[in-house]
């Protein structure tokens, strides 16, 4: 079996590095049990054809579960998954420059990015699964780098409403602020990407909202194009990218049929996008007040 990659993220070593305002845990992690045995009770737990997956790491869990239980393919309305970069032109996003190596569009190698690099077998599995494949929407950074969290946007979402303006942020957005900003410094610093942080998780999240309550999002898929996704499994994890090759790259070929094939959007309504995240922040805030007075 390949070495798998394990390694501290651009989030810190516990992958929400940068804030001490997150609360104290309720309960304790659980000790007993496997993550695809939650997860099908979590997803079986709900109607057929309504539970939506969301994968914002490697996919290694997910594609266990779909091996173990590939009636769960079926079960499920869709698969979101953070992850993959096409590069090539295939969005105007600024893919970043390394120093010294000029262009690039993976954010771990020049030619893959992160999630997909770590087991890239696990990626490749999912892709090409029939039953899922169809069922799936990939987040690329090509698509993640078209959100940027410039300086105004940062200062909308700390500081929310104008009417707020001024006044001391609230704890729930001085946390999404720090969380934010931790990372900030290395898309500068490293990619060259000046204007703000890329957002990519949430564009995963926001699949569902696109697909259930906001249509607005406008998430644009071509009309429709669906794609074939191979992934480079060649190459040896590590430091050496002469070792590494292209391991993790994610290759796209435009699917023969319709319908057949993962859901790879080229563009969003980024300002809509912008807005129900500061609806999301709005409503956190009048919860937790509201548990504050009780």
């Amino acid at each position: 079996m390949p070495q798998r990659s394990f390694v501290e993220t651009r989030q810190g070593k516990t992958g929400l590095d940068g804030t001490n305002l997150l609360p104290e845990a309720s309960i304790g992690p659980v000790e007993n049990g496997h993550a695809i045995f939650a997860m099908r009770e979590a997803l079986g737990a709900e109607p057929a054809g309504k539970p939506w997956l969301v994968a914002t790491g490697a996919l290694t869990n997910v594609a266990l579960l779909f091996a173990t239980f590939p009636e769960v393919a079926e079960h499920i309305r869709g698969l979101s998954i953070m992850g993959g970069a096409i590069g090539n032109g295939y969005t105007d996003a600024p893919l970043g420059q390394l120093r010294g190596e000029g262009e690039r569009f993976g954010n771990h190698t020049p030619w893959a990015e992160f999630n997909i690099y770590c087991d890239p077998e696990a990626a490749q599995s999912i892709f090409s699964n029939a039953i899922l494949a169809p069922k799936t929407t990939l987040i690329p950074l090509d698509l993640t780098h078209q959100v940027l969290a410039t300086k105004a946007v940062q200062y909308k979402l700390r500081h929310g409403p104008s009417e707020l303006a001024g006044k001391k942020s609230s704890d729930t957005r001085q946390m999404f602020n720090e969380l934010l900003m931790f990372y900030a410094n290395t898309y500068a610093d490293i990619f060259g990407i000046w204007k703000g942080p890329p957002l990519h998780d949430p564009l995963a999240v926001a699949v569902i909202l696109y697909d259930e309550h906001y249509a607005e999002l406008a998430f644009d898929d071509g009309d429709g194009e669906r794609w074939d996704v191979r992934v480079i499994t060649d190459g040896l994890h590590g430091e050496d990218d002469s070792a590494s090759g292209q391991l993790g790259r994610t290759i796209i070929t435009k699917s023969k049929e319709k319908g057949v094939g993962v859901r790879i959007p080229r563009g969003l309504n980024v300002e809509q996008f912008w807005m129900i995240l500061e609806d999301c922040l709005q409503r956190a805030d009048r919860w937790l007040l509201k548990k504050s007075l009780y």
